[in-house]
């Protein structure tokens, strides 16, 4: 299996029609990990997999408990108890509150979550993840989020997840291969720009640009586009303060990796 990273969905809040929210799947070493399962994306993941019962995905990280990030883990908990109910758990990195969330839409005859995913919670001291180290940070939203980094031999890729500014970004990026960062640029919708008051939990193109050249990224995919933005517009944007390669995560780009 070669090295790449797979779009599921690049959507934020909810998704357009024909695409998805957040989702991407990295492959590596024969290793697969699922970073975010928001909505729409579980039929492309399934898809990829072209197993209907979720067979082939080695561990998921979830950034945080917003629907737009994680709703659809609850799809691949029902693939995988009534396809493969004694299958070993899959292990799942997530904050406080997946766990909870994904529980809450289960009845009380089935399968316990428990038995499904083996949680760890995040963020935490780095941990192995299959080929991967893990290392992860609580970045500024709504509710707890965690920006996420695996690092193998010869490849970094780093994901905000949602996220305001932070210095932590720079960090979080470090020289990554591939830098995956949220452009949700709620300047482009002047009616949804005032939805929340205080800090900014959130990162324009712009933003998600700066970060990556802080960092010293080595690529930079913009995603969480808010629906209705203009993606060409906000890959201009990010390239005004990043000078690398600048992807969207548009649905099933395949990004070859090292």
């Amino acid at each position: 299996m070669s090295s790449r990273l797979i779009v599921l969905g690049g959507c934020g809040g909810w998704p357009e029609g024909g695409r998805a929210c957040s989702g991407f799947v990295l492959e590596h070493q024969g290793f697969r990990v699922v970073l975010d399962l928001g909505y729409g994306t579980l039929p492309r993941l399934l898809g990829l997999l072209g197993s209907p019962g979720g067979e082939g995905v080695d561990a998921v990280i979830v950034t945080h408990r917003h629907p737009d990030h994680m709703i659809d883990l609850h799809g691949l908990l029902r693939a995988r108890r009534f396809s493969h109910p004694g299958a070993p758990a899959i292990p799942l990195y997530a904050p406080d509150g997946v766990m909870e969330r994904v529980a809450g839409l289960e009845e009380n005859d089935g399968i316990p979550v428990g038995r499904v995913f083996d949680w760890y919670r995040l963020p935490a001291p780095p941990a192995t993840v299959g080929p991967f180290r893990l290392e992860s940070m609580l970045l500024p939203h709504y509710v707890p989020n965690a920006g996420v980094r695996l690092t193998a031999a010869g490849l970094t890729v780093a994901y905000t997840g949602d996220t305001g500014p932070d210095p932590a970004l720079a960090t979080l990026g470090r020289h990554a291969d591939l830098y995956i960062v949220d452009a949700t640029s709620l300047d482009q919708q002047p009616a949804a720009a005032g939805v929340a008051g205080g800090p900014p939990m959130l990162l324009s193109a712009r933003g998600a640009g700066e970060a990556a050249h802080t960092a010293g990224a080595d690529r930079l995919l913009l995603t969480h586009f808010w629906p209705g933005n203009n993606r060409r517009q906000s890959q201009a944007e990010a390239a005004e303060k990043f000078t690398g390669p600048v992807l969207t995560a548009d649905e099933d780009l395949v990004i070859p990796l090292a």
